[in-house]
């Protein structure tokens, strides 16, 4: 770690920069939201935009805080082809005086920063006493940990601090490990100026998330600073070595408790706040038969990583199978917490009509800021499932329903508003003449049509032309591995035989259980969640080589196989 940067912080910024004003997302915030009477503290100003920023009036900080200089930092990123680009600006500031002081809204890049506040406090007097020692050395470290006390797996804070009141040419801060607790870093390092002693130091700050593997007491030893200073007064400091200097952090001492009695029996989630929300769907709550739903469950904890966290699922819904897709998990950082997040999309696919529930989802927590169990609740949702798309009219439909078809365009009107008008006349006699005409060509194709192939027209049936045609077109379609292509070729294939199939669903439920019915819902698994499915192709193929095995037939399959005369569904 090189060191000598960070006394760029000391030196003095150049207080503006060429600007090109910039209307964008603006925010403020503090590197710490406590430090005691003495030490800075850095105001970072961020923008979500472009071009260049200049400072901001800091005049209103004046009566509170000493500005000790600015600088400015632009980064870029490109995702998914989208450039984004955030500028931020720190300004180092020294408190003046002890309590909780304000930040107020300051006016940058076109926008307006909302007010921040700061607790400063004074140096205790045994802070005093154990900083005297360390006030006349001119490197020290100090760790800490808050809270001393926690649940297993609970996200405690644990920081270290270098002190240094010369200038270093080099140095190495290891980090700290112990058996039994993990300590990941959080972010990156902290830069500021403190008072020790009745001295001044630069400090650099890193923070780790504490998290304990067990219970009982368990000690962080020392973290080792190794490096090498220079008297930057000697004129020969540039041409001969530096001098080593080493310091060490004292010991850290936490106390670890067990997960309390009255907390859940599940998973052991100790975390500051916990959401889980299950989102998408249709606005209206329709459904239909075969159409994919598809909705996204999000789970999100502070304080707890990702891992932790237990993996989300839907259960089991009576008319419909759920084809979960790639799960989306990571851990962020939040100022001094870590976040973890688990998301995972689910495709709901309807296999019959009427009523589909997805029940309520909840997770019990442990809420350790307030002490006390917590649930999460994803209330059910209920969706009324129509018929597939193209379905003929239910059987059920009452006869006053169904007569007013005929009657919207019924042939005998026409002739009605034949008086109307000459034009409606000519109209009606040429639609006539066009209409004779594709009957007289209809009946020429029939008639020469050979016998057997208008057999098979009337009476699909795997042994005939017509099924036997889609058979071969969908072993073809098994030679390769496309999902859309294999469930058109098949369903194709089935409707050739049972006409009133809408869906691979519906198909479903009207085969035999076992290896058909198994490889139908592989195949609706790659086509609706991208699942990967091996030889694909060649389990379809192997499946049904032998034809459809057909549940033992019903009234309803004894239906007319010819389609409805009027397919769509007549509103009033």
């Amino acid at each position: 770690m090189k060191l000598r940067v960070l006394m760029f912080l000391l030196c003095g910024f150049a207080p503006l920069w060429p600007m090109a004003s910039l209307a964008a997302d603006v925010q403020a915030t503090l590197d710490r939201q406590r430090v005691e009477l003495g030490e800075s503290v850095t105001l970072n100003l961020r923008a979500n935009g472009g071009g260049m920023v200049s400072v901001p009036d800091l005049r209103a900080l004046s009566p509170d805080f000493a500005v000790l200089g600015s600088s400015s930092n632009t980064s870029i990123s490109i995702i998914n082809g989208q450039r984004t680009t955030q500028v931020t600006v720190g300004v180092a500031l020294r408190p003046l005086h002890a309590g909780t002081l304000r930040i107020p809204s300051l006016s940058f890049a076109g926008g307006t920063t909302p007010p921040i506040d700061l607790e400063v406090v004074q140096a205790t007097a045994d802070a005093g006493a154990s900083t005297a020692a360390p006030g006349q050395k001119d490197v020290f470290v100090e760790a800490s940990i808050d809270p001393a006390s926690a649940y297993v797996g609970q996200q405690m804070v644990y920081t270290v601090r270098l002190f240094f009141a010369t200038d270093l040419t080099s140095g190495a801060l290891e980090d700290p490990q112990v058996t039994g607790v993990d300590l990941p870093r959080l972010g990156g390092e902290i830069n500021y100026q403190a008072e020790r002693g009745g001295r001044r130091y630069n400090v650099i700050e890193r923070r780790y998330a504490a998290i304990p593997q067990r219970e009982g007491h368990i000690q962080i030893p020392s973290v080792m600073f190794q490096g090498e200073s220079v008297n930057m007064a000697n004129p020969d400091a540039f041409f001969g070595n530096g001098t080593p200097v080493t310091a060490s952090s004292p010991a850290v001492d936490i106390d670890v408790r067990p997960a309390p009695a009255q907390a859940s029996q599940g998973a052991w989630l100790p975390a500051r706040a916990l959401s889980l929300s299950l989102d998408g769907g249709p606005a209206h709550g329709d459904l239909h038969v075969g159409e994919p739903l598809n909705v996204v469950m999000n789970l999100q904890a502070t304080g707890i990583p990702y891992e932790a966290l237990p993996s989300l699922s839907l259960p089991s819904l009576d008319g419909a199978t759920v084809y979960p897709d790639k799960p989306v998990n990571g851990t962020r950082v939040e100022g001094q917490w870590l976040v973890g997040q688990r998301q995972q999309g689910f495709a709901v696919v309807p296999n019959r009509a009427g009523t589909l529930t997805i029940p309520e989802t909840t997770l019990t927590w442990w809420n350790v800021v307030e002490n006390h169990a917590e649930t999460a609740r994803v209330p059910a949702r209920t969706f009324n499932v129509l018929p597939g798309a193209g379905t003929p009219p239910s059987s059920s439909t009452p006869v006053s329903q169904a007569s007013t078809g005929p009657t919207v365009a019924a042939p005998a009107q026409v002739p009605a508003a034949a008086g109307q008008g000459g034009i409606w006349r000519t109209v009606a006699v040429v639609s006539l003449g066009l209409w004779v005409l594709s009957l007289l060509a209809w009946l020429l194709w029939r008639r020469r049509q050979p016998v057997s192939d208008r057999v098979a027209m009337a009476r699909p049936d795997a042994s005939t032309g017509s099924a036997s045609r889609f058979r071969t077109v969908f072993l073809a379609e098994a030679r390769g591995n496309d999902a859309a292509r294999l469930a058109a070729a098949l369903l194709a294939w089935a409707r050739a035989e049972r006409p009133s199939l809408q869906n691979l669903g519906e198909l479903t439920q009207a085969l035999s259980a076992g290896p058909q019915r198994e490889v139908i819902d592989a195949l609706q698994r790659k086509q609706y969640a991208g699942a990967e499915e091996a030889n694909l192709g060649q389990r379809l193929a192997a499946a049904f080589k032998d034809g459809f095995a057909w549940q033992p037939a019903t009234e309803a399959d004894d239906a007319s196989p010819l389609p409805p005369l009027y397919p769509f569904k007549l509103r009033r």
